[in-house]
């Protein structure tokens, strides 16, 4: 139970493990799962039948799960858990498997676990996460993942679906398949990057970043290369580069890419527009290189997306 763990996060987790003891009880059989809450802070939480036991007494657990936790300040909230971090490093030494819910990844990042290893969190944090923990492999388009015995599931929704996951291993597929129709889970969702959003750095205070961050949203539906956005602008090229990478974090070229894909997606969610003029009034002029660069940023087709996001 971390320090601002999200409550939607927490009752997921144990709605749907609760369900699965209780198909287990219906059939008389015994239950596979004996439930804890793990506190660093020694609270009772009301809300739970579960018992809460303090990090000291947690010992020989077989299976960790951390919940999605309030990540606004991301070293903030790092050094609130940061009594959680040994703690794992020697309960996964023991055996134990960790699972990790939307932002709870960056907690077992922390903690050095996942060096190296394959992750994913909720996608609109995985800017944060790859500029924090550069040393493991962010998938910032999966849904689930799992390196040895260590999971991860992206934002949300995608909870079930790492939940899924983990029941097909300790329960079988059958049980699986009966929580996924209890709970109205599509078994089949892989990619979660239709549900970002592009959402750029703005507080800082690089005068020189910050003005070519304007130039760039202010001329982007004009058809013209990024030197001729930022020509204005009395620094080199490389310098406004280097520096906005630094900033921001991507070079000039990807915030102009992803300011029109976003644009694009606005487009086809809240208008009629024809497929051309929504190409043409995002930045591009060349519909095949249009699909491409949205496919690979959206994971879907400019009419999928359509199809799936427009208000009707």
């Amino acid at each position: 139970m971390p320090q601002n763990f999200r409550l939607l996060s927490v009752a997921a987790i144990l709605d749907v493990f609760d369900t699965v003891n209780g198909f287990y009880r219906k059939d008389e059989l015994e239950t596979p799962f004996n439930i804890s809450l793990i506190t660093a802070d020694d609270k009772n939480y009301n809300f739970s039948e579960h018992p809460c036991i303090s990090l000291q007494k947690a010992t020989d657990l077989d299976l960790i799960l951390i919940p999605s936790f309030a990540t606004n300040d991301i070293k903030e909230c790092i050094s609130a858990n940061k009594s959680y971090i040994p703690w794992l490093n020697k309960q996964h030494h023991a055996g134990a498997e960790i699972a990790t819910f939307c932002t709870g990844a960056f907690l077992l990042a922390a903690s050095g676990l996942l060096d190296g290893k394959a992750a994913t969190t909720h996608v609109d944090a995985c800017p944060a996460f790859s500029t924090a923990f550069p040393q493991v492999h962010l998938k910032a388009d999966k849904t689930v993942t799992q390196d040895g015995k260590l999971f991860t599931s992206g934002g949300a929704t995608s909870t079930f679906h790492l939940l899924l996951h983990l029941l097909q291993i300790h329960c079988g597929k059958d049980m699986a398949v009966k929580v996924a129709k209890v709970f109205a889970i599509d078994m089949d969702r892989v990619n979660q990057l239709y549900f970002s959003t592009f959402q750029p750095i703005r507080h800082h205070n690089d005068d020189l970043v910050a003005s070519a961050q304007e130039k760039i949203e202010s001329n982007y539906q004009d058809v013209a290369t990024i030197e001729e956005m930022i020509k204005d602008i009395p620094s080199s090229r490389r310098n406004i580069v280097r520096r906005f990478k630094q900033v921001i974090g991507i070079t000039p070229i990807e915030y102009l890419q992803q300011t029109r894909i976003e644009a694009a997606k606005k487009l086809l969610e809240q208008t009629a527009q024809q497929m051309t003029e929504v190409i043409y009034n995002s930045g591009y002029n060349d519909p095949k290189a249009f699909r491409k660069v949205f496919r690979k940023s959206v994971g879907m087709t400019p009419t999928q997306y359509r199809d799936k996001f427009q208000a009707r």
